[in-house]
């Protein structure tokens, strides 16, 4: 069998992942202003209660079996046979979880119609089996069906959604796509296994693992999604998470852009290479792909703090004035996480050290907790965004110190000076923009364009290796033509 192809991969990961940050910008402006902001506010509320229940179902097994099955991809039988034994497993941890969940619908009263429709999203993680494609490095096979589901998804919102309301069909629209989307996986399963045994699975090593991979999942979710969940407690205001939220969606698609896609290609080639054991390939590979990381990441951390007052009051609407304040305070998110993630995804889950990057999740989570504890009462929302910006900085410091020299401070601050400056060049030149024209539309696409060249010509003039690199390939392509 054939090395898969890195560069469609990624190609087929990053039009997906162009897909899932497009589907927001389409629907958050109509949602935003047919919920308003406390029906924003009730959702994000709502669903940081199925995320528990979904990553308990889940436990660890996105990662831990992307890892396995990444690393017998070549054994059809033996891959086949950890293929039903992690999904079945699954299964079971996901009834307990459905029990638990019917339960608490059971005991609820205000949110009880909300709970009951995002319940198709827990079974959506008992059908994901999208760990099994990515270790097999065939994304092409996730994205299809998935991305037809997200565009039924926006049509049905469009059609169905009109008044504040509908948000228990809101929800419920979207926690069926996502099962519908899950299960459409399963359509190519039969050309990919072979018949196995029952009688020879074996679950026990399984559950150790996953839990192992399942601890860093519930210290992530401590400081991702507890943070909406301490904020609708402590606050008692859905205004304050609606404002959250809208801010959480703008940095998401920022980060989604950022480095999400490569991530989640790199991570099943560099497992293999773990396997191979070919550590110089995989040093090169994390440089790479840090690189690039920093090279959009500054770009998008400049440039969504330099455009937020004019696309937040277009975007969402009336009523959203608070958000500006809270993605200046998260932009820095996009490149702290970026490092962290870059090193968790390429260098801890690869190499079998999920156990080591746990711990310091907890620290960070923990972390997290407590300034949360600590600011959320006095500053609100703001508050859990400084928690989440220290929680995210600990993890980050923490992974570098421990990575073994995968990745050093020196090759990320070799990198990073140049976009700095020219992030800064961007942040002037379009501030400068936005006071000589009337707030609009039209002024905020110019600013973006304008933006966008100014941040690459300045790399350019800076000699920016990197962006040398892909000017010179393009004029080879254009010369070539």
């Amino acid at each position: 069998m054939g090395q898969p192809n890195i560069k469609k991969n990624y190609l087929y990961s990053l039009l997906y992942q162009i897909l899932t940050m497009i589907i927001p910008f389409i629907t958050a402006p109509y949602v935003a202003r047919v919920l308003k902001t406390d029906g924003v506010g009730t959702y994000s509320y709502t669903q940081s209660y199925m995320t528990y229940f979904t990553m308990l179902a889940a436990l660890g097994t996105s990662s831990y079996g992307m890892r396995e099955i990444a690393r017998c991809r070549t054994k059809k039988e033996e891959y086949s046979k950890k293929f039903w034994e992690i999904e079945l497993l699954t299964v079971f941890t996901t009834i307990i979880c459905l029990i638990g969940w019917i339960i608490l619908i059971l005991f609820s009263s205000e949110y009880k119609i909300y709970f009951i429709a995002l319940t198709p999203s827990l079974f959506a993680t008992m059908f994901d089996i999208s760990w099994f494609y990515t270790g097999h490095e065939k994304i092409s096979y996730t994205v299809f069906w998935n991305a037809l589901c997200k565009i039924l998804g926006v049509i049905c919102i469009f059609i169905y959604v009109t008044d504040k309301s509908d948000l228990a069909l809101y929800i419920f629209i979207n926690s069926i796509m996502l099962m519908i989307g899950n299960l459409s996986m399963w359509i190519f399963l039969p050309k990919m296994l072979v018949k196995v045994n029952p009688k020879e699975f074996s679950f026990k090593s399984h559950f150790r693992e996953t839990l192992i991979y399942f601890v860093p999942t519930i210290a992530t979710t401590v400081y991702t999604v507890l943070d909406k969940t301490l904020i609708g407690i402590i606050t008692k205001d859905d205004y304050q998470n609606g404002y959250y939220e809208q801010a959480t969606k703008i940095i998401n698609m920022a980060k989604t852009t950022v480095f999400v896609s490569v991530n989640t290609v790199m991570s099943a080639r560099i497992s293999y290479l773990f396997s191979e054991k070919r550590i110089s390939e995989i040093k090169a590979r994390i440089e790479k792909s840090i690189n690039y990381i920093l090279l959009l990441g500054f770009a998008a951390t400049f440039g969504v703090v330099a455009i937020a007052r004019d696309f937040v009051p277009i975007f969402f609407g009336n009523g959203y004035d608070k958000v500006v304040n809270l993605i200046y305070w998260m932009s820095p998110l996009i490149i702290i996480i970026g490092v962290s993630n870059c090193l968790g995804a390429q260098y801890y889950t690869p190499a079998g050290l999920r156990t080591q990057s746990s711990k310091y999740i907890i620290v960070g989570s923990v972390t997290n907790f407590v300034m949360n504890i600590i600011f959320i009462p006095k500053f609100g929302a703001t508050g859990a965004v400084i928690g989440s910006i220290i929680a995210e900085l600990t993890i980050s410091v923490l992974y570098f110190f421990h990575c073994d020299g995968y990745l050093t401070i020196r090759q990320v601050s070799r990198c990073s000076y140049k976009r700095i400056v020219s992030g800064i060049i961007m942040l002037i030149v379009i501030k400068s923009i936005s006071s000589c024209w009337m707030r609009g539309v039209l002024s905020l696409i110019v600013e973006i364009v304008i933006g966008a060249l100014v941040y690459f010509v300045s790399l350019l003039l800076l000699n920016d290796a990197m962006i040398k690199e892909i000017f010179f390939v393009l004029q080879r392509k254009v010369l070539k033509k």
